[in-house]
């Protein structure tokens, strides 16, 4: 399965942390150049600057059109890939996954992530490995630091900014009701900032574990905003109570903290 990781040039440390624990892995992959936001005209930036339920950062829209630009590529070539932000640590056991799961048909996206919030998933789930399910995902929460798409679900989620415009890249994925998810449990990726939560060493520098997309405050802008968060958030408590009559549950995701590296 092919594998992109967005970078930014300027990154150097995290490139060579990716670089080296793929290596470790044995996985082949390739450097996406992350978009910046000295990428962004000023038109696009007034353009979507209202589409979300805040006012969206600069640094967010780049991050937006990082992985666009991943979802074209995998259109383009007509093949499922793993895309990973360059702060996503892989399970030991990501190999064996990516094999289990290259050949699946009736998927849109498969989650291999989990970042410290319960997720609405089918009771039921499917053997993938002896050690690994897939479960089908109704919710997701927040996290795109690695995630399986197929061209079908690209195409799902380019339909999806036509529609509605774009959004921070987990929630624009997290919204995209048309997709069909599935995740994987235990988790094979978690972000760096998460080691501590998920009671995983992390002999990393810190400098890989900090955000450059947001800081902690959030702007919540004017009236125009608050009701379309208002908005949003009533959509999604329909969602979810309509996807728990199909014998689902919100809950954590379970890791296997031995099996990080």
């Amino acid at each position: 399965m092919k594998i992109y990781i967005i970078n930014l040039p300027s990154a150097n440390e995290r490139r060579q942390f990716q670089q080296k624990q793929l290596s470790k892995l044995g996985l082949d992959y390739e450097i996406l150049k992350a978009t910046s936001i000295h990428d962004i005209s000023d038109e696009t930036y007034a353009k979507h600057f209202k589409d979300w339920q805040r006012p969206l950062r600069n640094t967010e829209v780049a991050c937006y059109f990082s992985h666009r630009s991943a979802w074209e590529k995998i259109i383009e070539t007509n093949m499922p890939a793993l895309i990973l932000e360059d702060d996503a640590l892989l399970s030991k056991r990501t190999p064996e996954i990516l094999n289990s799961i290259n050949s699946l048909s009736n998927a849109d996206l498969i989650q291999l992530e989990v970042r410290g919030r319960k997720k609405l998933i089918k009771k039921q789930g499917f053997a993938i490995l002896s050690t690994h399910a897939l479960y089908r995902l109704y919710q997701d929460r927040t996290g795109a630091a690695g995630y399986v798409l197929w061209p079908s679900g690209a195409k799902k989620l380019l339909e999806h900014e036509s529609l509605n415009g774009i959004g921070l890249a987990d929630a624009h994925i997290a919204t995209c009701y048309s997709i069909k998810s599935y995740q994987v449990e235990p988790a094979a990726i978690i972000q760096l900032d998460q080691c501590n939560d998920y009671n995983v060493k992390n002999s990393y520098p810190k400098e890989l574990s900090s955000s450059t997309v947001s800081d902690v405050e959030n702007l919540k802008g004017p009236f125009y905003f608050q009701i379309k968060r208002l908005y949003s958030q009533l959509k999604t408590g329909l969602h979810v109570v309509k996807m728990l009559t199909r014998n689902s549950s919100m809950r954590f995701i379970n890791i296997s903290s031995k099996d990080f590296l």
